[in-house]
């Protein structure tokens, strides 16, 4: 399966505090989500479409973009995460679909199913991304739109998210990142296109070491995200 186990038991062991704001690996989530929110709602009105989140995690953009009027579905592989966003979602009276499964074995009963399809922070977490990409494009209806963000391959990624937000700031947890697993702009563009998707839109997250938040800028950055549209 396309799945690090222990990535996934990291993540899983993160799940009682992933609505925490505060600590553990999904605290610097809840500050980018509004950014990644708006780098989606700049293209797409989410208000009635069909929308399936890969890698929820314990929901917090799975959330988000249900109160926007989305339909949502989220995947995860990790239980722990399921159960908690599950949990979350009723506490929020959302209505949310939620699925312990893996993109893959997802979109076989899927096919051309979906309006938008995101995947945040997932890609540099998997062996085999071209296998996610494939597997989001096919659940795409034509014309669909695909939302990614991950990390730069780059001594500056390294230097800022690694050494930075894990060992020097501790906005992170040690160990939250790989330096072998990031992808460089152009890789996913290519892998992109060779599951019939044209890139249409880069951005990236910028942060601010003074007030601590993040913004979004029109150029990837170290943390980039990637709008693409399936042709």
């Amino acid at each position: 399966m396309n799945h690090n186990p222990q990535e996934l038991e990291f993540f899983g062991s993160q799940a009682h505090n992933w609505w925490s704001t505060h600590e553990g690996a999904a605290a610097l989530l809840h500050q980018i989500n509004p950014v990644r929110l708006r780098f989606i709602t700049q293209l797409v009105h989410l208000k009635n479409l069909k929308i399936l989140d890969v890698g929820c995690g314990g929901g917090i953009l799975t959330e988000a973009m249900a109160k926007l009027g989305g339909e949502v579905t989220g995947l995860d592989l990790a239980e722990p995460l399921i159960k908690v966003a599950i949990e979350h979602a009723a506490a929020e009276k959302l209505k949310i679909q939620y699925h312990n499964t893996a993109v893959e074995v997802f979109a076989e009963q899927a096919e051309e199913a979906y309006d938008v399809i995101t995947c945040m922070e997932m890609l540099e977490h998997v062996p085999d991304p071209k296998s996610i990409i494939n597997a989001m494009s096919k659940m795409l209806k034509p014309k669909g739109f695909i939302f990614l963000s991950t990390i730069d391959r780059s001594l500056k990624s390294f230097l800022k998210v690694i050494i930075g937000a894990e060992y020097l700031a501790r906005m992170l947890p040690r160990g939250t990142h790989h330096y072998q697993q990031f992808i460089r702009p152009a890789e996913l563009t290519e892998i992109l296109r060779a599951s019939a998707i044209e890139p249409i839109k880069f951005g990236g997250l910028k942060f601010n070491p003074l007030t601590k938040t993040f913004s979004l800028i029109n150029i990837p950055a170290e943390n980039y995200l990637i709008a693409g549209q399936k042709i």
